[in-house]
C-alpha cells in the first residue's frame, strides 16, 4: 500500500477529514481525563523546521510524547539540508530512521519533493502555499462550538495567503460557502479560486464578506519572510481590521478565529482576541488534538 502524506486538505477525502475531526475531539477528552493513549511507543517523529514556530513545535512535540513516542527537532543549522544536500537525499536518509515526518518550510515544492522520496508519511506543517494542519484545528473548533460547518458561510478578511488558500480547500472538503475580502494585488491564487468558483465569493469589501457570516477569520498582514513589505502592506490593508463594528455585520452567533500570532491594532483591534465571539484560544489548543488525530490516521493507514 502506498504511503499516505498530508500536504494539503485535498490529500484526504471529506469522509476521512470528518473522521479525523471526530477522533481529535475524542483524543482531547482522553487527554483532559488523563486516559492513557500511548499507542505509538518506540516511534519517532522527525520535525524539520526552516520557519520558526511556537504552536507548531509545541503541539507536535507534546502530542507525539502523549502518544508514547519521541519527537526530534531538526533545523537547517543542525542538518545537511542547510548545507545544500539535495532534498531527495535527505528524505531517503531521514525517512529510513523515523516513522513520520513533519516539515514547516517556505516553498511548497520542498514538502512535495520530500514526500516523493520519503518511505514514511510526511505532514505539511506550513508552507508559503498551504497550512492544512491549522485548518484541521479550525474545523474542530467550529464543530465543538457550533456543530457541522457544512452549508455555513465563512468570511476570510485580509491577505490571500497560505491560510486563505487552505480555507479555499476547506470550503470544498467541508462543503461551506467562503467569502474572501482582499485588497487588489493581495488576492489568493487565481487557479485555486477558479477551481472552486461555485462556492467562493471574491470582494474588496470586508463588510460585504462578513455580512451574515457564521465564522470570520483573519491573519497577520505580513507573514514570516515579508517583513520588508510591512509598511506597504499596512497601507494596502487599511480598512481590513476585524473589530466589533465589523463583527456586528456577521450572524449573531458568529465566531472569530485567528491562527496566531496576532498583532493587536493591525489586523485586529486590541479587544478582538478576548471578545465573546472569539475562540482563538480553543483554536490554538486544538492544534495539539487535531494533529494527534492526523498522525494516528497516517501511521495506521
Amino acid at each position: 500500500m502506498a504511503t499516505r502524506h498530508f500536504l494539503s486538505l485535498l490529500d484526504t477525502s471529506p469522509a476521512e477529514l470528518e473522521n479525523i475531526i471526530a477522533r481529535a475531539i475524542e483524543l482531547k477528552s482522553m487527554q483532559k481525563q488523563r486516559i492513557d493513549h500511548a499507542i505509538f511507543p518506540q516511534h519517532v517523529l522527525g520535525m524539520i523546521f526552516e520557519k520558526s514556530s511556537t504552536r507548531t513545535r509545541v503541539s507536535f512535540e507534546a502530542g507525539f510524547a502523549q502518544f508514547g513516542g519521541h519527537a526530534m527537532f531538526l533545523s537547517p543549522r543542525d542538518t545537511q539540508l542547510g548545507r545544500g544536500e539535495p532534498i531527495s537525499d535527505s528524505a531517503k536518509v531521514i525517512s529510513s530512521m523515523v516513522d513520520i515526518v513533519m516539515i514547516r518550510t517556505f516553498a511548497h515544492s520542498t514538502v512535495e519533493e520530500f514526500a516523493q522520496y520519503s518511505k514514511v508519511p510526511v505532514i505539511n506543517a506550513l508552507t508559503d502555499r498551504f497550512h492544512p494542519c491549522q485548518l484541521l484545528a479550525d474545523m474542530q473548533t467550529f464543530v465543538e462550538h457550533r456543530g457541522s460547518i457544512q452549508g455555513k458561510r465563512v468570511a476570510w478578511v485580509g491577505d490571500g495567503n497560505n491560510m486563505c488558500h487552505s480555507y479555499i480547500n476547506a470550503a470544498r472538503q467541508f462543503d461551506f460557502e467562503l467569502a474572501i475580502a482582499c485588497p487588489d494585488n493581495y488576492q489568493p491564487e487565481a487557479e485555486l479560486v477558479n477551481a472552486n468558483s461555485g462556492r467562493i465569493q471574491m470582494t474588496n469589501d470586508p463588510r460585504t464578506a462578513v455580512s451574515g457570516a457564521d465564522l470570520v477569520v483573519t491573519d497577520t498582514w505580513a507573514s514570516m519572510g515579508q517583513e520588508d513589505e510591512k509598511k506597504e502592506r499596512m497601507a494596502a490593508f487599511e480598512g481590513y481590521q476585524v473589530n466589533d463594528e465589523l463583527m456586528s455585520l456577521a450572524h449573531q452567533d458568529a465566531l472569530f478565529m485567528h491562527c496566531l500570532p496576532a498583532y493587536r491594532g493591525m489586523e485586529i483591534d486590541h479587544n478582538t482576541l478576548d471578545a465573546p465571539y472569539s475562540v482563538v484560544w480553543d483554536e490554538a489548543e486544538n492544534r495539539l488534538h487535531a494533529q494527534k488525530a492526523l498522525m494516528e490516521f497516517l501511521l495506521q493507514a
